[in-house]
């Protein structure tokens, strides 16, 4: 137990080297660690919003847009397996989506078998239940009605709500904010909080946009502005606003299949067009500039909108094919309004609406006197805990103290290393790790006065003491980090905050109280060879 290869000397010092060095920017401002050299470790341990300061919405999806995409989705595909599948053609009468189902008439009973065999190919299993998505019923011998199944709808909006925070993620990450917490809450809410982002409106006005971008000719037939404003247009088109209409029409008409969506984009940013006013640069991947080319050689001459969330940026004429996947957005922007359009363009449209149902702004002095409290707690801690364990333990209390500042060194530099953000929960868990960090070396020593009661010799009291009381401490810090791990898969905001602290604490604890303070004595037993123990 005392005998310490060469490399696992080595080895302990390298850790503790790693996560001192990785600690160390903690203790210096922003400004200043920015001025060091690239190779020199950066990276500060994150603040949380009750810390630092920032913004906290909660948003909530429409589960009832889900449904409505479902039941879109569904008839084009119904629609184009009855006309294109296999076996041929299969007419059908109109289609229907009246309360939620879609349902339609076969205008030949004889297709029936081999309609439902379509239909039936088009749903798919949930889960091992065995229940479909969608369930395929019959009525009155030739209608066919595909009703959504509960299971169905939970998986739609569970498979919506985990790309909606994966959106969220990417447009917060564009802003160059640093370590938002973005965490579902419930079934259809999103929490989102911002440290160090004072300013909410932003954030709103970004999370608050679907993003959904269309790119469709516009229909010259409806040349009659009162019937666009009442919102008619003709078949097989849609009006829709269009708030910067040179006309002064303030609606537009376009036909209601896209050209290209913004599905197909691989890049947007911001630029300036030909009057040098801000716009927005675009790119599509291969496939949408293929169609992209084409429909601009095709319609030369004529004018096509640029639709965002159903309302019309600009329309402008095509006046020459657009032959390289690529092109700008122009219209009465501000610098800020495109670079946000490029930011929601670049990080993909929501799969669902979201509105904001709560909102409220974390000022950074309530985040400074937390901070103020924590670290005073903090030093008190620390403290009592160094006197209680000179005034009983003498030499060994000197280790152990000299274990308890490097295990709140690494704890930092691990934090630092993993980007690990911290709450005011997280300075609770982290006093905690403080006084429970010693625990270890208060087992060993009473352990090894123990063996001294006993009338052993120096080395095998201090052999066994260690031996036998390493079992108590692995088995007592194996429940704790039990139930900390516990609380990080099942808990969220503050708990979880708690949670990563003292997780990262429990390990920390151990390396330092047991394996460091072991290898201290080691080597002071094997240099001064004491022929008393005063412990």
């Amino acid at each position: 137990m005392l005998d310490f290869p060469r490399w696992k000397v080595w080895g302990i010092l390298l850790t503790i080297l790693i996560g001192v060095i990785f600690a160390v920017p903690n203790f210096f401002p922003e400004s200043q660690i920015g001025r060091w050299p690239g190779f020199v470790p950066h990276r500060q341990i994150n603040l949380g919003l009750d810390l630092r300061g920032g913004s906290h919405i909660l948003l909530e999806a429409d589960t009832g847009d889900i449904a409505k995409q479902r039941l879109e989705v569904i008839e084009e595909s119904v629609r184009s397996e009855l006309r294109q599948g296999e076996g041929g053609r299969i007419a059908i009468g109109d289609v229907s989506t009246t309360g939620g189902r879609l349902s339609f008439m076969l205008r030949n009973p004889a297709d029936l078998d081999k309609a439902v065999e379509r239909m039936r190919q088009l749903t798919r299993p949930v889960g091992i239940t065995g229940q479909r998505d969608w369930d395929v019923s019959v009525v009155d011998g030739s209608r066919l009605v595909l009703t959504p199944t509960s299971s169905g709808g939970r998986v739609a909006v569970d498979n919506a709500m985990q790309q909606a925070v994966e959106v969220i993620r990417r447009r917060i990450d564009e802003m160059g904010t640093r370590e938002p917490a973005i965490v579902r809450q419930g079934d259809n809410r999103i929490v989102v909080q911002v440290p160090g982002l004072q300013d909410p409106a932003a954030l709103k006005s970004l999370l608050g946009k679907t993003a959904k971008l269309e790119f469709k000719m516009v229909d010259m037939r409806a040349a009659v502005p009162e019937e666009l404003k009442q919102g008619r247009a003709p078949v097989g088109s849609q009006a829709l606003p269009y708030p910067d209409d040179p006309r002064g029409v303030g609606v537009i008409a376009v036909e209601r299949r896209p050209v290209v969506t913004g599905d197909q984009l691989i890049d947007a940013s911001i630029g300036q067009d030909q009057n040098g006013m801000p716009a927005v640069n675009f790119r599509f991947d291969s496939a949408g500039g293929r169609r992209f080319a084409r429909a601009t050689q095709e319609n030369t001459g004529k004018p096509f909108a640029i639709i965002l969330d159903n309302k019309v940026i600009s329309a402008p004429v095509i006046n020459e094919p657009i032959l390289g996947g690529a092109g700008i957005i122009s219209g009465n922007f501000t610098t800020e309004s495109a670079n946000q359009l490029a930011i929601l363009l670049r990080s993909g449209k929501l799969p669902v609406a979201l509105k904001v149902v709560e909102e409220r702004t974390v000022g950074p002095d309530l985040g400074a006197d937390s901070i103020r409290s924590g670290v005073i707690a903090s030093i008190v801690a620390t403290a009592a805990v160094i006197a209680f364990m000179l005034a009983t333990y003498g030499r060994f209390g000197i280790y152990a103290t000299t274990a308890l500042a490097l295990n709140i060194l690494i704890i930092m530099g691990v934090m630092s290393i993993f980007g690990v953000t911290l709450t005011l929960p997280g300075i609770a868990g982290f006093v905690l790790t403080i006084g429970a960090a010693v625990d270890a070396n208060v087992l060993i020593n009473e352990r090894i006065r123990e063996e001294q009661r006993k009338g052993r010799g120096i080395i095998q009291s201090v052999e066994t003491g260690y031996k036998e009381a390493t079992r108590t401490i692995w088995d007592a810090n194996i429940t704790n980090l039990i139930a900390a791990v516990i609380m990080i898969i099942f808990g969220s905001g503050p708990i979880k905050g708690f949670a990563v602290v003292l997780t990262i604490g429990i390990a920390t604890s151990v390396f330092t109280a047991v394996t460091v303070t072991r290898l201290m004595v080691a080597r002071w037993l094997k240099a001064k060879r004491p022929v008393e123990l005063v412990i």
